[in-house]
Protein backbone atom coordinates (compact mmCIF):
# COMPACT_ATOMS: atom_id res chain seq x y z
CA UNK A 1 0.00 0.00 0.00
CA UNK A 2 1.08 3.05 -0.96
CA UNK A 3 1.30 6.73 0.94
CA UNK A 4 -1.39 7.83 -0.83
CA UNK A 5 -3.45 4.97 -0.27
CA UNK A 6 -2.71 5.12 3.66
CA UNK A 7 -4.02 8.76 3.21
CA UNK A 8 -6.80 7.85 1.96
CA UNK A 9 -7.80 5.10 4.25
CA UNK A 10 -7.09 7.16 6.90
CA UNK A 11 -9.02 9.98 6.17
CA UNK A 12 -12.21 7.75 5.09
CA UNK A 13 -11.65 5.84 8.92
CA UNK A 14 -10.99 9.61 10.69
CA UNK A 15 -14.80 11.02 8.66
CA UNK A 16 -16.54 8.07 9.63
CA UNK A 17 -15.32 8.43 13.62
CA UNK A 18 -16.82 12.29 13.17
CA UNK A 19 -19.83 10.90 11.84
CA UNK A 20 -20.41 8.40 14.49
CA UNK A 21 -19.38 10.78 17.11
CA UNK A 22 -22.15 13.45 15.53
CA UNK A 23 -24.52 10.39 15.38
CA UNK A 24 -24.14 9.10 18.65
CA UNK A 25 -24.53 13.23 19.96
CA UNK A 26 -27.76 13.17 18.40
CA UNK A 27 -29.07 9.73 19.55
CA UNK A 28 -31.46 10.85 21.62
CA UNK A 29 -32.87 13.66 19.21
CA UNK A 30 -36.13 13.30 17.78
CA UNK A 31 -37.37 15.35 14.43
CA UNK A 32 -40.92 16.78 13.73
CA UNK A 33 -41.06 17.64 9.90
CA UNK A 34 -44.60 19.19 8.56
CA UNK A 35 -45.29 21.18 11.39
CA UNK A 36 -47.06 24.79 10.28
CA UNK A 37 -44.91 27.79 9.78
CA UNK A 38 -45.54 30.36 12.92
CA UNK A 39 -47.08 27.52 15.46
CA UNK A 40 -43.76 27.67 17.26
CA UNK A 41 -43.94 31.14 18.10
CA UNK A 42 -47.27 31.15 19.29
CA UNK A 43 -46.65 28.16 21.74
CA UNK A 44 -43.01 27.06 22.07
CA UNK A 45 -41.32 23.95 20.26
CA UNK A 46 -41.50 22.13 23.63
CA UNK A 47 -45.79 22.59 23.96
CA UNK A 48 -46.27 21.39 20.53
CA UNK A 49 -44.24 18.10 21.14
CA UNK A 50 -46.38 17.70 24.04
CA UNK A 51 -49.74 17.73 21.81
CA UNK A 52 -48.46 15.61 19.03
CA UNK A 53 -47.57 12.76 21.70
CA UNK A 54 -50.28 13.42 23.96
CA UNK A 55 -52.98 12.86 20.66
CA UNK A 56 -50.79 10.26 19.04
CA UNK A 57 -48.94 8.45 21.76
CA UNK A 58 -51.54 8.33 24.03
CA UNK A 59 -50.14 5.68 26.09
CA UNK A 60 -47.01 8.02 26.48
CA UNK A 61 -49.08 11.21 27.53
CA UNK A 62 -49.84 9.86 30.66
CA UNK A 63 -45.86 8.94 31.33
CA UNK A 64 -44.14 12.94 32.20
CA UNK A 65 -42.78 14.69 29.75
CA UNK A 66 -39.94 16.44 31.15
CA UNK A 67 -37.39 14.40 30.55
CA UNK A 68 -37.30 17.08 27.15
CA UNK A 69 -34.16 18.39 27.17
CA UNK A 70 -34.02 20.77 24.63
CA UNK A 71 -36.17 21.81 21.66
CA UNK A 72 -35.49 23.72 18.55
CA UNK A 73 -36.61 24.95 15.55
CA UNK A 74 -33.90 24.31 12.48
CA UNK A 75 -34.04 25.03 8.77
CA UNK A 76 -33.53 22.00 6.98
CA UNK A 77 -33.29 22.73 3.51
CA UNK A 78 -35.21 25.68 1.21
CA UNK A 79 -36.45 24.98 -1.26
CA UNK A 80 -37.78 28.08 -3.72
CA UNK A 81 -40.30 26.86 -5.51
CA UNK A 82 -42.38 25.45 -2.57
CA UNK A 83 -42.99 26.35 1.01
CA UNK A 84 -40.66 24.32 3.45
CA UNK A 85 -41.18 24.12 6.93
CA UNK A 86 -38.98 24.15 8.87
CA UNK A 87 -38.10 21.19 11.08
CA UNK A 88 -38.49 21.07 15.29
CA UNK A 89 -35.56 19.17 16.77
CA UNK A 90 -36.63 17.72 20.33
CA UNK A 91 -34.10 16.52 22.86
CA UNK A 92 -34.90 13.66 24.75
CA UNK A 93 -32.62 12.28 28.05
CA UNK A 94 -33.65 8.87 27.05
CA UNK A 95 -32.61 6.93 23.98
CA UNK A 96 -35.23 4.87 25.48
CA UNK A 97 -38.22 7.57 25.27
CA UNK A 98 -37.18 8.29 21.74
CA UNK A 99 -37.64 4.86 20.37
CA UNK A 100 -40.82 4.45 22.28
CA UNK A 101 -42.05 7.24 20.54
CA UNK A 102 -40.71 6.31 17.32
CA UNK A 103 -42.27 3.09 17.94
CA UNK A 104 -45.89 3.93 18.54
CA UNK A 105 -45.40 6.78 15.72
CA UNK A 106 -44.39 3.74 12.45
CA UNK A 107 -47.38 2.04 14.38
CA UNK A 108 -50.22 4.53 14.03
CA UNK A 109 -48.89 5.30 10.06
CA UNK A 110 -50.55 8.69 9.99
CA UNK A 111 -49.25 11.20 12.64
CA UNK A 112 -51.50 14.27 12.64
CA UNK A 113 -50.68 18.03 14.58
CA UNK A 114 -54.24 19.89 14.02
CA UNK A 115 -55.05 17.46 11.31
CA UNK A 116 -52.27 18.18 9.41
CA UNK A 117 -50.30 15.19 8.19
CA UNK A 118 -46.79 15.26 10.20
CA UNK A 119 -43.60 13.10 10.15
CA UNK A 120 -41.56 12.06 13.69
CA UNK A 121 -38.26 10.56 12.73
CA UNK A 122 -34.74 9.79 13.98
CA UNK A 123 -32.44 12.67 13.55
CA UNK A 124 -29.13 11.56 12.01
CA UNK A 125 -25.95 13.54 10.75
CA UNK A 126 -26.37 14.37 6.87
CA UNK A 127 -23.49 12.00 5.96
CA UNK A 128 -26.12 9.29 7.88
CA UNK A 129 -29.08 10.25 6.06
CA UNK A 130 -27.39 10.42 2.17
CA UNK A 131 -25.28 6.63 3.29
CA UNK A 132 -29.26 5.56 4.30
CA UNK A 133 -30.86 6.70 1.02
CA UNK A 134 -28.43 5.02 -0.77
CA UNK A 135 -30.00 1.48 0.41
CA UNK A 136 -33.39 2.57 -0.27
CA UNK A 137 -34.11 0.88 -4.47
CA UNK A 138 -32.22 -2.30 -2.23
CA UNK A 139 -34.86 -2.11 0.38
CA UNK A 140 -38.10 -1.21 -2.08
CA UNK A 141 -37.89 -3.66 -5.09
CA UNK A 142 -40.14 -6.37 -4.56
CA UNK A 143 -37.53 -9.04 -6.73
CA UNK A 144 -35.64 -9.30 -2.97
CA UNK A 145 -38.50 -9.86 -0.95
CA UNK A 146 -37.91 -13.58 -0.25
CA UNK A 147 -34.02 -11.55 1.59
CA UNK A 148 -35.59 -9.99 3.71
CA UNK A 149 -34.04 -6.43 3.41
CA UNK A 150 -33.79 -4.38 6.78
CA UNK A 151 -31.92 -1.01 7.29
CA UNK A 152 -30.06 -1.36 10.92
CA UNK A 153 -28.63 1.45 12.69
CA UNK A 154 -27.06 3.91 11.70
CA UNK A 155 -26.96 2.89 7.63
CA UNK A 156 -26.14 -0.87 7.47
CA UNK A 157 -28.16 -2.78 5.05
CA UNK A 158 -29.12 -6.28 6.25
CA UNK A 159 -30.63 -9.67 4.94
CA UNK A 160 -30.79 -13.23 4.65
CA UNK A 161 -28.86 -15.26 2.51
CA UNK A 162 -28.48 -19.63 1.73
CA UNK A 163 -29.72 -19.10 5.91
CA UNK A 164 -27.65 -16.47 6.99
CA UNK A 165 -27.97 -13.17 8.41
CA UNK A 166 -25.71 -10.48 5.98
CA UNK A 167 -24.75 -7.43 6.96
CA UNK A 168 -23.07 -4.81 4.58
CA UNK A 169 -21.76 -1.00 5.40
CA UNK A 170 -21.91 -0.32 1.72
CA UNK A 171 -22.68 -1.37 -1.72
CA UNK A 172 -18.80 -2.07 -2.69
CA UNK A 173 -18.92 -4.71 0.17
CA UNK A 174 -22.46 -5.94 -1.32
CA UNK A 175 -20.63 -5.66 -4.78
CA UNK A 176 -18.02 -7.82 -3.61
CA UNK A 177 -19.70 -10.59 -2.04
CA UNK A 178 -22.16 -10.57 -4.58
CA UNK A 179 -19.33 -11.20 -7.04
CA UNK A 180 -18.49 -14.53 -5.17
CA UNK A 181 -22.59 -15.55 -5.17
CA UNK A 182 -24.22 -16.18 -8.62
CA UNK A 183 -27.60 -16.62 -6.76
CA UNK A 184 -27.42 -13.37 -5.28
CA UNK A 185 -25.38 -11.38 -8.31
CA UNK A 186 -28.54 -12.28 -10.18
CA UNK A 187 -31.08 -10.97 -8.21
CA UNK A 188 -28.93 -7.42 -7.00
CA UNK A 189 -27.96 -6.98 -11.01
CA UNK A 190 -29.11 -3.93 -11.93
CA UNK A 191 -28.50 -2.48 -8.16
CA UNK A 192 -24.87 -3.04 -8.32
Amino acid sequence: MDVEQKREKRLKRNEESLRELWDNVKRTNIRIIGVPEGEEREKGTEKIFQEIIAKNVPHMGKEPLTQIQEAQQVLYKINPRRNTPRHIIIKLTRTKDKEKILKAAREKKQVTYKGTPIKLSADFSAETLKARREWHDTLNSDERKNLQPRLLYPARLSFRFEGKIKSFTDKQKLREFSNTKPALQQILKELL
